[in-house]
């Protein structure tokens, strides 16, 4: 989100206002009175009113001086903070935005206007590889994924989420592990010289469509097929483009700071900045290396290497349940093959047990006792929804491996699981960070419709850190809290000064919400990003 500071001095009364845009004249269509706005760029809180026509913050002015303007609303705001909306870097709602409930009910109800796509794979661009068997999708869904298996399949995925309708605005990273997939499938292996050329071209047309730069998610297959050089290439691609590479790294736990290595490696020699999703050192034994990789990241940008991250404020992660497996176990997307067949099946649990390959192996990390299976969806696995993973192995009479392995093969699907790893004190200690921002790494659910259970981050990441970590513990100001929410993110975006906005009122210390479409140059040439 645009921080609010600009849009003061759009609109205040100045003959030289940043931007060289002077503050629109009444009448409004609303005027919000007597609020505490906190405007995102991290400065004190100050009581004022503001205007707003149409989809524009039309000014902003000290409290009580547009008491007498004509609007056709009004809101008191006293007692109210005032803020632009939040921006969610790390959103996972692109199922629901496409052909789901596009209201976010679960997003928007914690104040994010905004909502960024792409964490290691997007449906666009598509292709024979990346869609597979089209004929198993229903008639209406084959015709919008076939959209996506063009050139500019990224811009096509971009306007079906605009006709189908969304509550927040969205952009989107394209996903690296798309990038591979459309060129080699879930196969192994580097890719040929003509098969980087193919990815390099791949991401320009998506930059040229709207991307935010390049995603990765390095410890799913296919994306942890990818070697360093390879996310290299992509990096150079987007790097005229003002592209940020952004990642999962391939390691939050034994391998951290190596990870960390990487994802500098990439920024550095892609010429482009690195931002690290949810930021953490997973497991017990590497809670230590959570001040490490702090100071790893403070160092790289004394050395002048724009490096960031963001987070999530919980000690628990979600994922699925195969990420208990090995990645080479799902090859050729093979991995329930792989598990029905006696052989891989004991191949695959001799490497769970005794591991001799680089993976993040999140089951003995969490432990059987801090893995919290959630998303089954048969109808006789229901009875172990919301359980311990080591509870489900009890009452099925097997090892926590085997209950892994049968569960995955009985619901054909991943199953979303909750991994207990982070440390409390960690979390509070990476909040403090100037480089840090907020995330979800959620979708938006409607509590009225929703049938399963989700992580509590899909709900009240802003409410946690605004009532935990804010009013109750002290942690960090309101007004750095607000800063890591929104004008943060849209620096780091490259998407605070091109903006128009509007803000919603909300109550207590709830904070009223602006919303914007961004249009941006990329290579001297106009892009859009939906956002």
């Amino acid at each position: 989100m645009v921080p609010l500071s600009l849009l003061v001095a759009a609109c205040a009364p100045s003959t030289h206002p940043r931007g060289g845009v002077a503050p629109l004249p009444p009448p409004y269509d609303l005027v919000i009175s007597g609020g505490r706005i906190v405007d995102g760029t991290g400065a004190p809180w100050f009581y004022g009113d503001l205007a707003i026509r149409g989809d524009r913050i039309a000014r902003v002015a000290p409290a009580g001086l547009l008491r007498d303007v004509p609007a056709r609303e009004r809101i008191e705001a006293r007692g109210m903070v005032v803020s632009p909306g939040f921006i969610d870097i790390q959103g996972q709602s692109g199922g629901s935005f496409l052909f789901g409930d596009g209201r976010d009910v679960s997003k928007v109800t914690q104040g994010i206007t905004t909502e960024i796509l792409g964490e290691g794979g997007t449906p666009a661009p598509a292709n024979q590889r990346t869609v597979g068997d089209i004929s198993r999708l229903p008639p209406a869904r084959q015709a919008i994924v076939r959209e996506f298996m063009t050139p500019r399949g990224f811009s096509r995925w971009l306007e079906a989420m605009e006709r189908h309708g969304t509550s927040p605005n969205v952009g989107s990273f394209l996903g690296a592990a798309t990038v591979r997939e459309y060129v080699k499938g879930m196969a192994l292996g580097e890719p040929t010289p003509a098969e980087v050329d193919t990815m390099r071209a791949v991401v320009r047309r998506a930059m040229e469509d709207g991307a935010l730069g390049v995603a990765s998610a390095l410890i799913y297959p296919p994306g942890n097929f990818a070697g360093t050089a390879e996310l290299i290439e992509m990096a150079r691609a987007m790097a005229p483009y003002g592209g940020v590479y952004i990642t999962h790294m391939r390691s939050e736990a034994d391998q951290l700071l190596e990870a960390i290595d990487e994802a500098i490696r990439i920024g550095r020699e892609g010429g482009v900045p690195v931002e690290i999703y949810h930021l953490k050192a997973g497991g017990l034994r590497n809670w230590p290396k959570a001040a490490q990789a702090i100071a790893k990241i403070d160092s790289a940008r004394v050395a002048g290497l724009d490096v960031q991250a963001n987070m999530y404020p919980y000690v628990a992660g979600g994922t699925g349940l195969s990420s208990c497996l090995p990645p080479w176990a799902a090859a050729d997307d093979k991995l329930l093959d792989n598990l029905r067949d006696p052989a891989m099946r004991s191949k695959i649990r001799s490497e769970v047990m005794q591991q001799t390959t680089d993976w993040e192996n999140l089951c003995q990390l969490a432990t059987p006792d801090g893995v919290l299976v959630l998303g089954l969806l048969k109808p006789e696995n229901q009875v172990h929804a919301g359980k311990r993973l080591s509870e489900i192995a009890t009452a099925v009479g097997k090892d926590w491996l085997e209950t892994v392995m049968d569960l995955l093969v009985s619901e054909e699907q991943r199953i979303g699981t909750i991994y207990f790893m982070m440390s409390e004190d960690n979390v509070k200690l990476q909040l403090r960070q100037p480089w840090l921002k907020f995330g979800t790494d959620a979708g938006g659910t409607d509590p009225d419709s929703a049938r399963g259970l989700t992580h509590p981050r899909a709900y009240g990441t802003y409410p946690r850190i605004l009532g935990k970590y804010v009013r109750e513990e002290g942690v960090l100001t309101l007004e750095d809290a607000v800063r890591k929410a929104t004008s943060a993110v849209a620096t780091r975006l490259s998407i605070q000064d091109r903006v128009k906005n509007h803000c919603i009122a909300a109550s207590g210390e709830s904070l009223l919400a602006c919303r914007h479409f961004i249009q941006y140059k990329a290579e001297g040439k106009e892009v859009r990003s939906r956002i």
